[in-house]
């Protein structure tokens, strides 16, 4: 149950917290008031759009927190909370922040979490309705959702989806393999023979780079053996090489070490120096032996690095990638080989897969119907209280043609129809094709209130709703369009959702207002330089008052007042009754500047 609301910088309002309670509360005020305000104020707590033009006009952020009691906590919502990490106990605070910067944060009792797990949980504890719901009541999609959710059929409709999904997977993979087995003789040769090309040439990894430097160094033999002609004849071969200096520099040291220990390091180090001498001329001596090679290598070299070059280019890949090259091709070969064999698989597999698709649809279709026959009764008996006498409201379930066996569809077997009739001897024509807003308007209090009140009410006769755990109904000014008698069963039918657990009703008619357990006026105020919206709850002579306002029009008569005192205890004779015996006031309700 939403049990309190603090809002702060919103649109025209300063700051303003109010206590909520149990039952049908109904908001009234001027037309601009900035009851609606209240509402987008609740969608924007419980992860609603939104942008920075919410912000009242000097404010640097606009808040909004929404408390509520959970009595009991729903598996589902337990368990979101949970993997948060978010304590809780009998409350839960839903807060929403947006800057003039364009951000927006959201927390969960004081925990920082994304947007989109704010809007989940908020989705569990409310459920929003508006005047303009008749536009997504002629939806197709709309349709579907309403019954499944009626029904309490979201997961058998889940479950089709899913095998939809896995089914459309498995015919991609078998129209790929089909594809590929159009032309898969034609293909089988070109793999064979470009295998056997990148085959034959059976170029190592790292092949490419060695055969490049070999290349570099036989186009410049004649210099690289001079250089290392004079570095060996400098070093070691020549009468006066570096080997022989440090040899002879070394000698003497070694003798005068027997008289100074000091000069022993030295002798060897020179030692260690000459030594090093003579194995790098080792090293060179091997290098100018290894340039004495056949002449015609380097023809070698450059006919193989042409070949390599001229398979890459054949290829389109890099010269170093010939090798993964020619693996990839060995794999497409053998995959190619097995397709026939693979393609059998797939269909068999698609098969099963459609045939665990058909089962979980006939499944949710049998379910369906009951569920499409008992809305349909439902409504149309709300339909004839709310002064549609005789009119009609069935769900029509139409088998959906699908051309093979294996063909499957994300939302069952059936296509879903609201039809409706307002008058006796009409047939139900669709929802879409009815012309009178006051007639879809009320068409569309009739479904929102018997399913809020199968949805608070999962052990009576109807079937539960997988919202039914959604703690707050909110009707915004979904009594739009009707009046007289009619309003007042509407405000009948408001209160009979908020007796099942809490309702709040933005409204304009007294009939409604009339029918509330609780009452908040909205009024705006100015001193000229700003705006600001206020909310008050009425007290017993402050709401007939407020309903005498509503039914008198600009000035309020004694008349009026005494109607208003009838309607909101209609019990208790006029003359006779006190101003609304044993009707406490609503309470809550604290504005600040």
């Amino acid at each position: 149950m939403l049990t309190h609301l603090h809002i702060r910088n919103l649109a025209i309002i300063d700051e303003i917290e109010i206590d909520l309670h149990q039952g049908l509360t109904v908001l009234t005020g001027e037309t601009g008031a900035g009851k609606s305000i209240l509402i987008d104020a609740l969608q924007l707590a419980v992860g609603g759009r939104a942008g920075v033009d919410v912000i009242r006009h000097g404010a640097e952020r606009a808040e909004v927190a929404a408390s509520f009691e959970l009595a009991a906590v729903p598996a589902g919502l337990r368990n979101q909370l949970e993997e948060q990490s978010i304590e809780f106990d009998a409350e839960l605070v839903l807060r929403r922040v947006v800057t003039r910067e364009g951000k927006s944060r959201s927390y969960l009792n004081g925990q920082p979490v994304p947007l989109q797990i704010l809007r989940e949980v908020g989705s569990q504890l409310v459920e929003i309705h508006g005047q303009m719901e008749f536009q997504t009541l002629a939806r197709a999609a709309s349709q579907r959702e309403l019954l499944d959710g009626f029904g309490g059929l979201e997961a058998a409709a889940a479950e089709v989806a899913r095998l939809h999904r896995e089914a459309s997977a498995a015919r991609a993979r078998r129209d790929a393999l089909e594809a590929a087995a159009a032309d898969r003789d034609a293909r089988l040769d070109l793999l064979r023979f470009q295998h056997r090309e990148l085959e034959g040439l059976a170029l190592k990894v790292g092949e490419t780079r060695a055969l490049h430097e070999e290349r570099s160094r036989l186009g410049h033999r004649e210099k690289l053996a001079a250089a290392a002609r004079s570095a060996l004849d400098l070093g070691y071969e020549s009468e006066v090489n570096a080997h022989a200096l440090l040899s002879r520099a070394a000698s003497p040291l070694r003798s005068a070490a027997n008289i100074d220990a000091q000069l022993e390091p030295v002798a060897a180090e020179l030692q260690a120096a000459a030594a090093l001498i003579a194995g790098a001329a080792q090293e060179l001596n091997r290098y100018l032996e290894s340039l004495e090679i056949d002449p015609h290598r380097q023809e070698v070299v450059e006919q193989r690095l042409a070949a390599i070059e001229a398979a890459a280019r054949k290829h389109r890949v890099p010269a170093d990638e010939l090798p993964a090259r020619a693996a990839t091709l060995q794999s497409d070969l053998q995959a190619l080989e097995r397709a026939s064999e693979n393609l059998g698989e797939q269909n068999a597999q698609l098969a099963a897969q459609a045939v665990a698709w058909r089962r979980a649809a006939n499944t949710l279709t049998a379910a369906r119907k009951p569920a499409a026959a008992r809305l349909g009764e439902l409504v149309s008996a709300r339909m004839q209280r709310l002064g549609m006498a005789g009119g009609r409201f069935e769900v029509t379930l139409t088998p959906r043609a699908l051309e093979g066996a294996q063909d499957t569809t994300a939302n069952g077997l059936d296509d879903i129809e609201f039809r409706f009739s307002a008058n006796p001897g009409q047939p139900p024509m669709p929802v879409g094709r009815v012309a009178s807003g006051g007639e879809l308007s009320r068409l569309s209090l009739a479904v929102q209130v018997t399913l809020a009140v199968e949805a608070t009410n999962p052990g009576g006769a109807g079937p539960s709703r997988a919202f039914g755990t959604r703690t707050c109904m909110v009707f915004d000014e979904v009594d739009a369009g009707v009046g007289g008698g009619v309003a007042e069963i509407v405000g009948r039918e408001l209160a009979a959702v908020g007796a099942r657990g809490q309702a709040l009703c933005v409204t304009h008619l007294p009939q409604v207002a009339a029918q509330g357990a609780h009452h908040l006026r909205v009024s705006k105020l100015t001193d000229g330089r700003s705006t600001r919206t206020q909310v008050r709850p009425l007290g017993t002579e402050e709401r007939v008052e407020e309903v005498a306002r509503m039914l008198g029009g600009v000035s309020v008569t004694d008349k009026a007042r005494e109607h208003a005192a009838e309607m909101l205890n209609p019990a208790t004779p006029t003359e006779t009754r006190p101003a609304l015996v044993g009707r406490k006031p609503a309470s809550g309700g604290r504005n600040r500047r």
